[in-house]
């Protein structure tokens, strides 16, 4: 990857379509992980205006001391950066305090871990109106495109998306060239959603360079024989997640009534 081409190419693209668009600029959760540190920096580069918001929801300590980090450190390189902080947790409690909860306790668990994403959705596109801002999204193209690691209508729920075609491979290159903070760099990827410090890994139980691996051999047209041992448990860990989540990568189905009945 020519990364400070990549970088140029992105940064051109956001402009113009921003520019088309006749917004201010864009608005950005920062989470103190590498795809929204990356994504915010590159926005940055445009010289539009740019609006990081932390939201946190019981976040995790270590979240929270790296995107506080990364905010400061892009205020102090770019004049068009801004930032606020949305406290949903209180919000997030009344929520819990208005539903019922049936089912086992995982189940309610992701579910309420989707309410968390998608509250922070709700909160990213105010933020959007009030500034005539466009909602830049943070997934990347494993994310995106080949596990559906994400929230519908949560993290899922953007404008625009400048890192979907590129895997985390990438994505770190990228973080590298733009002097994203050490510590985000060196810290392993995290949705944030559970209120602790469990890793991706740690939900998907494979890790991401094993991910781009399966989602390279799924396109070249592989399938579970040709792959023995941790090989075969990663492949068949990807096809999982790609085949559950395919709703999530897919336009909306549409209901198309047939001419003979209209």
């Amino acid at each position: 990857m020519q990364t400070e081409k990549v970088v140029d190419y992105i940064v051109n693209w956001l402009k113009d379509y921003a520019t088309k668009a006749g917004v201010n600029g864009f608005v950005i959760g920062i989470s103190g992980g590498i795809d929204s540190a990356v994504t915010s920096t590159l926005c940055a580069k445009t010289g539009l205006n740019v609006l990081c918001i932390e939201m946190p929801i019981h976040q995790a300590e270590s979240h929270v001391t790296r995107a506080q980090e990364h905010i400061a450190q892009l205020k102090n390189r770019f004049d068009n950066v801004s930032d606020t902080r949305t406290n949903l947790t209180p919000v997030f409690e009344a929520f819990k305090a208005e539903v019922f909860f049936d089912g086992d306790q995982a189940t309610i668990d992701m579910a309420l871990a989707n309410t968390r994403a998608r509250l922070r959705m709700t909160t990213l596109y105010y933020y959007a109106g009030l500034y005539k801002l466009l909602v830049a999204g943070t997934g990347n193209k494993v994310e995106d495109f080949g596990v559906g690691f994400y929230t519908k209508y949560g993290d899922g729920g953007v404008d625009l998306s400048p890192i979907a075609d590129l895997v985390k491979s990438e994505v770190y290159k990228i973080g590298d060239y733009l002097q994203v903070p050490e510590s985000i760099m060196k810290a392993a990827p995290s949705d944030g959603l559970f209120g602790d410090a469990r890793s991706d890994e740690d939900q998907i139980g494979a890790s991401y360079p094993e991910l781009e691996w399966a989602m390279k051999m799924d396109d070249e047209g592989k399938n579970a024989n040709d792959f023995s041992g941790r090989e075969l448990d990663v492949f068949k860990i990807y096809k999982r997640y790609n085949t559950t989540n395919k709703h999530k990568m897919i336009p909306i189905p549409i209901c198309n009534i047939p001419n003979y009945l209209m």
